[in-house]
């Protein structure tokens, strides 16, 4: 089990969900549980992890008006990872944040320095 820190807004939704699902009080169950569990007869029990990506990444990206084969979890969670170096996150805490053992795998979603503009080509005078 990893702990990380929560932005208070997605602390403030995510108070709003359980509110919302009825299962706030019950600290020890799962956060994402399927709205009916025909096997249980109740929600108890949490939704996998392709679950919340089909039920919920999908239909809000469906809803949005995003497709694309590459859209897969690992194509978001790397976004976020690149968004954060893009923002000035520290390299290392972004390797602590992905659980990455070392920080040359962190370093492949690092694109600060490959912006076109950065490039040597764009130094020489012709």
């Amino acid at each position: 089990m990893r702990y990380i820190p929560t932005h208070t807004n997605t602390l403030r939704l995510v108070t709003e969900y359980l509110e919302a699902a009825g299962h706030g009080q019950d600290m020890d169950g799962p956060l994402f549980r399927p709205i009916v569990n025909p096997r249980a007869g109740h929600t108890r029990t949490a939704l996998t992890p392709g679950g919340v990506y089909l039920a919920v990444v999908v239909r809000y990206m469906k809803q949005l008006g995003i497709t694309g084969e590459n859209m897969g979890p690992h194509a978001l969670r790397a976004t976020a990872a690149t968004s954060a170096l893009e923002h000035n996150a520290d390299i290392a805490k972004v390797q602590e944040w992905l659980g990455h053992a070392s920080i040359s795998t962190t370093r492949v979603y690092d694109r600060r320095g490959s912006k076109p503009e950065d490039s040597p080509t764009f130094r020489v005078s012709y």
